[in-house]
């Protein structure tokens, strides 16, 4: 049985009238790599910040390394890192001052430190000095190097919160190399991110909208669970009265635009019949009408609308 990390139980989060966090039950393996995708405002954050110590719950319970959220929290803070996409470096200190921070901030063992420091230029692929100027590097280079300060304690947990926000899709890459380096060596890693192709690389995802959890499981899984159902993406003029006509349909599960392109999800393929006459009957040139695989953007979009369908409903 796999060693539980990070063990949510019903954890809310209210800033006055206002739910951030609703309910939200979940556990993270060690050595996982845990990702919770979501749109900007679903609650990624403030959970992080619960599970950091930096907020307190308004109910349920969390344990992060067997320490208790709330009553534990020094204990917490102690035995994680933590990064975000505005990770404090210092932009007027050189790149070893900064390690050198983080290194005393941390309590970290003198003499190791410099051991530490080359470990983390090497990670970061610094090919500038280390007494270069912080603020004089590029995005994706001071990224590297956060994310080096935030594990120069050697944290059994880690959490990174959009840790590539506005990173170019190379740097994302390497940086998510270090990531599953990490996670091979039993480091247990929780990430927020709204990047498709960074929430394929998880082993878990956790999607969330408005505060609420939706779906956890692998991105294999959760894409397998719409496999019973035929997804096909059409290419017409006038797309989004193609989508309001679709979307009106019975036999439409789910229409959503992806791209240029509408995505409509149908209970079997002989559907693509009704599909080509509703938008032939309303004059519509129908360029093709392929059947694809869904992604797990198609499965997000689906949940988050069902989501809304649902919250809707409940207020009639």
């Amino acid at each position: 049985m796999s060693e539980i990390a990070i063990e949510v139980k019903n954890l809310v989060k209210k800033f006055g009238s206002f739910t951030a966090v609703n309910d939200i039950s979940f556990n993270v393996n060690r050595g996982e790599v845990f990702g919770f995708l979501g749109p900007n405002g679903a609650g990624k954050t403030t959970t992080i910040r619960m599970l950091c110590g930096l907020l307190d719950p308004t109910s349920g319970i969390g344990k992060v390394g067997g320490f208790l959220l709330g009553k534990e929290s020094d204990k917490v803070k102690q035995n994680i890192g933590y990064m975000c996409q505005k990770f404090s470096l210092y932009d007027d200190l050189t790149i070893a001052e900064n390690i050198d921070f983080y290194a005393g901030m941390y309590q970290t063992n003198r003499a190791t430190r410099k051991q530490q420091m080359e470990k983390i230029i090497k990670q970061a692929e610094l090919t500038e000095s280390k007494d270069t100027i912080t603020g004089t590097l590029s995005l994706s280079v001071k990224q590297h190097l956060s994310l080096g300060c935030s594990i120069i304690h050697e944290p059994k947990i880690l959490f990174l919160d959009e840790p590539t926000g506005g990173v170019d899709p190379i740097s994302r890459k390497k940086f998510w190399v270090v990531i599953n380096e990490l996670a091979a060596s039993g480091v247990t890693v929780l990430v927020t991110t709204h990047y498709m192709d960074e929430a394929e690389r998880c082993d878990r995802i956790a999607l969330i909208s408005a505060g609420q959890m939706i779906a956890c499981d692998s991105p294999a899984n959760l894409k397998s669970k719409l496999m019973s159902n035929t997804l096909f993406e059409i290419e017409v003029d006038q797309v989004m009265k193609a989508l309001e006509l679709l979307r009106a349909q019975p036999f439409s599960r789910d229409v959503s635009l992806y791209g240029i392109f509408l995505h409509v999800l149908v209970p079997d393929a002989k559907y693509e019949k009704e599909i080509r006459e509703t938008l032939a009957k309303a004059n519509l040139n129908v360029k093709r009408v392929d059947k694809i695989l869904p992604s797990l953007e198609d499965v997000f979009v689906f949940l988050v609308e069902k989501q809304q369908a649902e919250i809707a409903k409940g207020k009639k």
